[in-house]
C-alpha cells in the first residue's frame, strides 16, 4: 500500500518568492525522476513566521526515492536550490521527518 509521509526543510529569509517561482519552473526531468521513483501527489507548504517548509507525498510500495540523491537531475536541482534554503554540506536539503499523531479518512 502507498505511503504517505511529510517533513520539514527551512527557507532562507527573504526567499519565498524565488523559491516559488523555481518550483512553478521546475525542469521536467526532476518532475521525470520524482514519477519514476514511486513519488506523486507531493505538496510544499510555507510557514511564513517560522520561513518552515512543510512538505508531504505519497511513495509507492517500490519506490526508489532513497536512490535520488544519487542522481544527475537531483543533484543539479540542489545545487540550483542550495543558495535560498537551508542545506548540508553536499546542497542537500536540511530535512527533518515528521511523525504522523493524527489522520482522519
Amino acid at each position: 500500500m502507498p505511503e504517505r509521509i511529510a517533513f520539514r526543510m527551512v527557507l532562507n529569509p527573504g526567499q519565498v518568492e524565488e523559491y516559488r517561482r523555481r518550483h512553478d519552473e521546475i525542469w521536467p526531468q526532476m518532475l521525470a525522476a520524482l514519477r519514476e521513483a514511486g513519488i506523486s501527489d507531493y505538496s510544499i507548504w510555507l510557514d511564513p513566521e517560522t520561513n518552515h517548509l512543510f512538505a508531504t507525498l505519497v511513495r509507492a510500495d517500490d519506490h526508489t526515492m532513497d536512490d535520488l540523491p544519487q542522481t544527475q537531475i537531483n543533484r543539479r536541482w540542489w545545487d540550483f536550490m542550495a543558495d535560498i534554503m537551508q542545506v548540508g554540506d553536499r546542497n542537500e536539503p536540511v530535512v527533518v521527518p515528521l511523525q504522523r499523531v493524527f489522520h482522519m479518512d
